[in-house]
C-alpha cells in the first residue's frame, strides 16, 4: 500500500528540487516526476518524491482533511 501525502512548495532548490511543507514539517522532496512546478503549488508526495501536482481545490481539501488527522492523532505527530 502506498500514502502520497499533500505538500505545498514554499522554495524552489537545485535542479530537481525544493523545500515543501506537509502541516508544520518542511523537508526536502525530488521535482523530477513532476515538471514546471512553482512556489505555492501543491503536491502529492510519496516517499520523497513529487508524483502529482494537485488542482487547487483538490489541494486544499486533502489539506485541511489531513489536518484533522494530525488533530485526531494528537500532539505526538506534530
Amino acid at each position: 500500500m502506498c500514502l502520497a501525502v499533500p505538500h505545498r512548495i514554499i522554495a524552489l532548490r537545485a535542479t530537481n528540487r525544493a523545500l515543501a511543507l506537509a502541516g508544520a514539517v518542511e523537508t526536502e522532496i525530488r521535482t523530477d516526476l513532476v515538471p514546471g512546478l512553482g512556489e505555492g503549488d501543491l503536491v502529492l508526495v510519496h516517499a520523497g518524491f513529487a508524483i502529482e501536482r494537485l488542482l487547487p481545490e483538490e489541494g486544499e481539501e486533502l489539506e485541511r482533511l489531513w489536518e484533522e488527522v494530525r488533530e485526531l492523532a494528537g500532539p505526538q505527530t506534530r
